[in-house]
C-alpha cells in the first residue's frame, strides 16, 4: 500500500452502550505511512474507536471502513490489534503463544517473532503466567508487530510498564512499523510517545476535539503536544 493511501475512514461514526454515547459523530481518516496518537482522558472513546476499527464492536450510527471495506472477516485479516489488557491464555508458554498467532494469522512471520522475542529478552519456554506485566506487554507487542498488517491498532502499549520497558517498547514499534501501513496508538503517556507521532486525534467525551499534524500543531500553539493536552484537560 502506498504512503498517504487512506486505510481507515470514519464518517459521522457513533457508538452507544445503552443510554451512554461513547463515540459521537466522529469523522476522520488515517493514511498509510502515518503514526497517529489517539489522545484523551478515560472515558473519551479511544478504546471504543479502536475496537470498532478492529471489528470487535459494531457502530450505532455512521460508517467505518478499513481498506475500503466495512469491518468483518476480510478486514480482520489486515488489522493487527493490541488490546489494553492481557489476552493470551495463561497456560501457554511463549513459544506456544507465537504458534497460536501463526495459526490465526496468515500474515504472521514466525522468524520475525522469534527475533523480536529474543531482542526483548523473552525466553521461548517461559510460561506466560510467570511473566511480569512489562514482559507480558512486550510479548503481546512482539506478536502483534510480527504481522504484516495494513492497520495497526495499539491500545495503551506503554501502560503500566516502567520507563526502561517503555523505551524498549517504543523502539520495537518504530523499527518494525511498515510505512505501507497506518498505525493508531492510544496513550496517556504523551511525553513518551510524542517523538514518534506524525499526527494526533484528541477526543473529549466521545467527540473529536482536536486533530492534525503533530508538527503543525506544535508550531501553531507554540508548545509540545503534551503541554497542549494538559492545557485542554
Amino acid at each position: 500500500m502506498q504512503p498517504d493511501t487512506i486505510v481507515l475512514q470514519c464518517s459521522a461514526l457513533g457508538k452507544a452502550y445503552g443510554p451512554k454515547q461513547a463515540l459521537k459523530n466522529f469523522t476522520a481518516s488515517f493514511s498509510a505511512g502515518r503514526i497517529t496518537g489517539l489522545l484523551g482522558p478515560n472515558g473519551s472513546g479511544k478504546t471504543t474507536l479502536l475496537k470498532l476499527a478492529a471489528g470487535l464492536l459494531t457502530p450505532t450510527s455512521g460508517s467505518i471502513t478499513v481498506c475500503g471495506q466495512a469491518p468483518g472477516v476480510w478486514t480482520k485479516q489486515r488489522t493487527a490489534y493490541l488490546p489494553d489488557r492481557p489476552c493470551l491464555p495463561q497456560g501457554l508458554r511463549v513459544s506456544q503463544a507465537a504458534a497460536l498467532f501463526a495459526d490465526f494469522y496468515a500474515d504472521f512471520d514466525p522468524a520475525k517473532a522469534t527475533a523480536l522475542l529474543a531482542e526483548l529478552g523473552l525466553a521461548q519456554n517461559e510460561p506466560v503466567s510467570g511473566l511480569s506485566k512489562g514482559s507480558r506487554e512486550k510479548l503481546q507487542l512482539a506478536l502483534t508487530m510480527s504481522r504484516s498488517a495494513s492497520l495497526y491498532l495499539l491500545d495503551e502499549p506503554l501502560g503500566g510498564v516502567d520507563p526502561a520497558a517503555r523505551s524498549c517498547i517504543l523502539d520495537t514499534i518504530i523499527r518494525n512499523y511498515s510505512e505501507s501501513a497506518a498505525m493508531l496508538i492510544s496513550t496517556h503517556l504523551i511525553g513518551d510517545l510524542e517523538p514518534v507521532l506524525d499526527d494526533l486525534v484528541m477526543l473529549r467525551e466521545g467527540q473529536l476535539y482536536l486533530s492534525g499534524s503533530a508538527e503543525e500543531l506544535r508550531e501553531e500553539h507554540g508548545k509540545s503536544i503534551d503541554a497542549i493536552f494538559r492545557e485542554v484537560f
